[in-house]
């Protein structure tokens, strides 16, 4: 039987988890501190360590370096509040299989322990080992690999749901989303879980294409086909050969253009401009838009027999805005790679900047995030980002409640929304409610909220 040692000083907490998971059929010990919890580490054998990031004695942190150094072979899942979501992504590089956030959610949790369990085994503090925790989708690519983490938002959830289920087939994908929102990234993570992941993956910025030169740049030309063709030229098409063709802002195609790329599709064969060989190829579509392109095709801009090949599946991005949860997870990733690239060693957002980014809309969504740290971490004299770093309307929002109770409609609503930002944490609810904790206490009675 699997055993799981529980490290939490809530004893109430630590014995309904104890239940809880008995039930699942775990045997579970619990340890109130991290002393004891090396006592028992020492003596005994565990599947998986499950602590609370905060202990009477030292913290979470601590514990896992104390592991990392007796190479202890043990996943870890820490349980922390919303608010110190950063302090959990520091446990991930420490060797920390994941994370958990309080409240906590059962059916989550089991499935965070299901899936650390079943992992192979990592020492803690072998990072290359190491699953960062999962999370929507900075669009950054290393040496070949995608770089990025899944967000634990219901929305990141969804979206990567959906995404390794399109991946293995050969459907046709759209990708529908505002700017910035991480669309190619998307493209690419298509093609790695795909059948063709050892080929090709050829991006076109439909939008950056001139007119007169389309049909060279995705068919090809041969040279002396027209004025400046002084060679022979690969189109994208033939580039993508056996691979996947991501068209970018298609919806800026034109009307010529989309017909030429419709007969290419429907035909798997292409002619270079000013060649009589046909060549055929065999390409996987996925094609991006931050346009209604339903509304395009209404208005006669777009074709709706090119709509409906290439969108055999529809992906739709969620908003930064839609994954308030997660957005100090971005930060923290971004972070990490502004200090590579800059060669500093900021530890991460004072309370009062992780305040702001929380509460801010990110219009730009992370495509604004990823340049708004880079530029706070160039400006940050000290080991902490503040609100004196970030720009103007970021910082402004520190002031502004996320979530105000401003009439009775929806009200309940946004206060469960406000506990789900807050972790749980009442007081820190109130606050991004614009109330005082007396007046929160009498609507949780009011709502029956727990």
């Amino acid at each position: 039987m699997e055993r799981i040692l529980i490290v939490d000083d809530d004893i109430t907490f630590g014995l309904m988890l104890e239940t809880w998971l008995s039930k699942k059929g775990f045997a579970t010990k619990t340890t109130a501190s991290a002393a004891a919890a090396r006592a028992a580490l020492a003596e005994e054998s565990f599947s998986l360590v499950l602590s609370d990031m905060r202990l009477p004695d030292e913290d979470g942190i601590a514990l896992l370096q104390w592991m990392s150094g007796r190479r202890l072979e043990v996943p870890v899942i820490v349980m922390t509040s919303y608010a110190e979501i950063q302090n959990a992504v520091r446990c991930m590089k420490l060797g920390a299989r994941d994370y958990v956030a309080k409240p906590v959610n059962p059916d989550e949790l089991l499935k965070k322990i299901r899936e650390a369990l079943d992992a192979p085994a990592t020492v803690p503090g072998a990072a290359p080992a190491v699953k960062r925790p999962a999370s929507a989708a900075p669009a950054a690519v290393q040496g070949g690999q995608l770089n990025y983490i899944e967000g634990h938002s219901d929305a990141a959830r969804r979206l990567y749901e959906f995404v390794r289920l399109v991946a293995p087939t050969n459907m046709s994908v759209l990708v529908n989303g505002a700017s910035g929102t991480g669309k190619e990234h998307v493209a690419q993570l298509i093609h790695r879980e795909s059948k063709r992941a050892g080929k090709p993956f050829v991006a076109v910025d439909c939008g950056a294409i001139p007119r007169e030169l389309a049909a060279s740049e995705f068919f090809g030309h041969v040279k002396g086909s027209f004025t400046g063709a002084v060679g022979d030229k690969t189109g994208a098409f033939e580039a993508a050969n056996g691979g996947t063709l991501f068209l970018d802002e298609v919806g800026n195609l034109t009307y010529e253009t989309q017909v030429q790329l419709l007969r290419a599709l429907q035909e798997r064969r292409i002619r270079p401009v000013g060649s009589n060989r046909e060549i055929p190829v065999d390409i996987r579509l996925v094609a991006a838009t931050n346009e209604d392109l339903e509304a395009a095709i209404a208005r006669g801009a777009f074709r709706s027999d090119l709509y409906h090949r290439i969108n055999e599946f529809t992906l739709r991005m969620p908003e930064l805005r839609q994954m308030r949860e997660d957005v100090m997870l971005f930060a923290d990733f971004f972070l990490d790679q502004a200090n590579r690239e800059l060669d500093k060693h900021i530890v991460g957002f004072d309370a009062g900047a992780a305040a702001a980014m929380m509460r801010y809309d990110w219009p730009g969504n992370l495509r604004q995030m990823k340049n708004t740290v880079m530029s706070a971490t160039l400006l940050c004299p000290g080991d902490y980002i503040t609100c004196r770093e970030l720009p103007a309307e970021v910082a402004g929002a520190a002031d502004a409640p996320a979530v105000p109770l401003r009439n009775p409609a929806g009200e309940e609503e946004r206060i469960r929304r406000a506990l789900a930002m807050a972790g749980g944490n009442k007081s820190q609810a109130a606050k991004l409610l614009g109330v005082d904790r007396k007046t929160l206490y009498n609507k949780l009675h009011l709502y029956g909220i727990e």
